[in-house]
């Protein structure tokens, strides 16, 4: 027995090392498709940012007319329709 030498790996240890590759998968499955993981909140994060935008753009634009209002001498059009 003491010149036996043990080579590759054993059924139990393959068993196992694809079990935790399975419950891993299964895992990074379940966070990308659920209802409030990765995938929706990214989508969520990317409608919240474009709104965002849109609201900076026309704040800007109402700056930007005030400037142009103050320095020369204009009147503001109105924004009430």
């Amino acid at each position: 027995m003491k010149n036996r030498k043990i080579k590759g790996i054993t059924l139990i240890a393959l068993v196992v090392t694809i079990v935790v590759l399975l419950i891993l998968a299964g895992v990074s499955i379940a966070m990308l498709t659920g209802d409030y993981w990765i995938l929706n909140s990214a989508k969520k994060a990317k409608e919240e940012n474009n709104k965002s935008q849109a609201t900076e753009i026309m704040n800007l634009k109402i700056t930007n007319a005030q400037i142009t209002s103050y320095t020369e001498k204009v009147e503001l059009p109105s924004l009430q329709y």
